[in-house]
Order: C-alpha cells, then structure tokens, then sequence
C-alpha cells in the first residue's frame, strides 16, 4: 500500500514526524509537499494533490493530511469521488473510522494532537480493517451513489442550454 501525505505548514513538522513514523514501520510513503516550510502555503493545493492520488487508486493506497485545525483539509478532501476523509482525534475515533465508514483519507489536526496520541492514531488507522458488516456496505454504496448524482447534476448545470 501507498500513503500519499500532504501538509501545509502548520502540519509540516508533524507530517515529517509522521513519514518517519510510517517508514520505520516498512509503509512506502509519497510526500506531496510542501517539501520545506513555507508559512505561505495553502492547505488546499495539498489536500487536492492527495485526494486525486489516493481516488485514482482507492484500492492500493491511502492519504494522510496534516494542517492546524484539520477542517480545511477536510472539506477540500472530500470534495473528490472515492474519498471519504476523516478528521481523526484519538485512537478509537481511528478504529470507528475504519471499521465503520472505511475512511481512506486521514486528517489530523497539527495544533491538537500530542505526538504519542497521533502514533496510536496511526496504528488503529492502518491496522483496522472494513468490518463489510451489511449496513456499513449499504451506507458506503449510498455515498457512491450521491457521489455520482452530484457529478451528473454537476456536469449537467455546466451544459449550456
């Protein structure tokens, strides 16, 4: 599996921490940037950058976005057919995330997690497996099924008439 990871530069130092983190562990980890930091960085150019990675390879990759609050990175993330990013605040919020909802985006807040809380982030998040329970496949094909209502309706209000 790949990780694509993006932060703008409230996230930068952690998202440092965090490719560290992820290699000693044997992840293959793609950093979209920003490479250095840049207090003039925009967190929507990363969160683009990792959500069109990680939705033209659902299947084989994941993303992980760091900025101050985690909000912004969030709603652009989300934006993105085959993303369903979460802004993550504990472990256990990780396991509900994945087992529940199969969230492939991870999005942590820089400015309110401690180090150690976002290592056991990260384990639940990359440990936990889809549970596939029925009802968790029934909402995740209702979020497919409003993705692409909302690309149609979006394609047909850009048609001129």
């Amino acid at each position: 599996m790949i990780i694509y990871i993006g932060a703008d530069h409230r996230g930068f130092n952690l998202k440092e921490a965090v490719k560290n983190f992820l290699r000693e562990r044997g992840y293959q980890v793609i950093d979209v940037g920003d490479e250095v930091y840049n207090e003039q960085d925009d967190y929507p150019n990363f969160a683009v950058q990792v959500a069109k990675k990680v939705g033209s390879d659902y299947e084989n990759s994941r993303g992980i976005l760091i900025c101050g609050s985690g909000v912004g990175m969030s709603i652009v993330a989300n934006k993105f057919r085959r993303i369903r990013a979460g802004l993550i605040m504990n472990a256990d919020h990780a396991f509900d995330a994945r087992t529940e909802d199969d969230i492939n985006v991870l999005v942590l807040p820089a400015d309110f997690l401690t180090s150690d809380v976002v290592r056991k982030v990260l384990i639940a998040w990359l440990e936990t497996p889809f549970s596939r329970e029925p009802r968790y496949l029934r909402r995740i094909e209702e979020i497919t099924r409003i993705e692409a209502e909302q690309a149609i309706s979006s394609f047909k209000d850009e048609i001129p008439q």
